[in-house]
């Protein structure tokens, strides 16, 4: 028989990602008390079958819990105390630190919980997120046929609860940064008259800076020199009244690394003498 879904509790990424399920046919419950009437439309559109929580996690094979990360164990807590169907499976898809994780999967035993993380923009108009799955290699892989010739890519990344939410955190953080980043390198271009050629410059460039791994003992190689450029760049944003504290921050990171550094490390040397510097 084809599982029985319930989504807790559908936003824009929930509903996107419950209505690719019931393209597959399968049936996907939820819990429209408390809702907003936004929540009641999207999840009406996506052809979701509302009823009591009680219901929706007593039925369910599968539990799937995508919500604002704050309210996590809220919800994994009230599951908890209903209790699952024997052999069902709770996945907690919201970007958590691996140890809260961990805490959440030991406070819903016996209960077999998998570690979800959604990367990407909802699957409509063509895009396709990824759903990074970690847990027991069962559930995880039957969590993933789920979405089989869905729009979202689920992907099975290891046996260990937080190994999914650390991918989605770690991109999130270069991600996020790198937006923040550009926006302070444009305000302070912008402030000085020199956006064209900022723009320029950075159209040269056709590879993400995360893909350069090789890059890192260079990093460490050039920190001495670099962490009073940051300190520099820092005191500019100040000077146009831009937050500077993101590139005062890289600056003193940077100054983790001695200058012994500049020495010819490999990748795993120059992140390991970046932790040795810890204060």
């Amino acid at each position: 028989m084809a599982p029985l879904v319930t989504l807790l509790h559908p936003g824009s990424m929930g509903a996107a990602v419950g209505a690719q399920l019931r393209a597959r046919g399968f049936t996907v419950l939820w819990c429209p008390e408390g809702r907003s009437e936004a929540t009641r439309r999207r999840a009406e559109e996506a052809g979701l079958e509302g009823t009591s929580f009680e219901e929706a996690v007593r039925r369910a094979d599968i539990v799937l819990s995508l919500c604002a990360p704050s309210a996590a164990e809220d919800v994994a807590a009230r599951v908890a105390t209903l209790g699952l169907a024997e052999g069902a499976v709770f996945v907690e898809a919201n970007p958590l630190a691996p140890e809260r994780v961990v805490a959440l999967a030991a406070g819903m035993r016996p209960a077999r919980v998998i570690d979800g993380a959604v990367v990407g923009s909802p699957p409509t108009g063509g895009k396709s997120p990824r759903l990074y799955l970690s847990g027991e290699s069962a559930a995880a892989g039957r969590v993933a046929d789920l979405f089989e010739g869905t729009d979202v890519v689920a992907r099975v990344v290891g046996q260990e609860l937080g190994q999914a939410s650390v991918l989605k955190l770690i991109y999130s953080a270069y991600q996020k940064t790198s937006r923040l980043v550009a926006a302070l390198a444009y305000g302070a271009a912008d402030a000085y008259g020199v956006t064209d050629e900022l723009l320029d410059m950075a159209g040269g460039r056709t590879r993400s800076y995360l893909m350069e791994t090789d890059y890192i003992p260079k990093t460490a190689a050039r920190a001495w020199r670099w962490a009073p450029e940051l300190a520099d760049a820092a005191a500019l944003l100040d000077s146009v009244g831009l937050p500077a504290d993101t590139v005062r921050a890289a600056a003193e990171t940077l100054q983790r690394w001695s200058p012994d550094t500049d020495r010819g490390l490999e990748v795993a040397e120059a992140l390991q003498a970046l932790r040795d510097a810890r204060p």
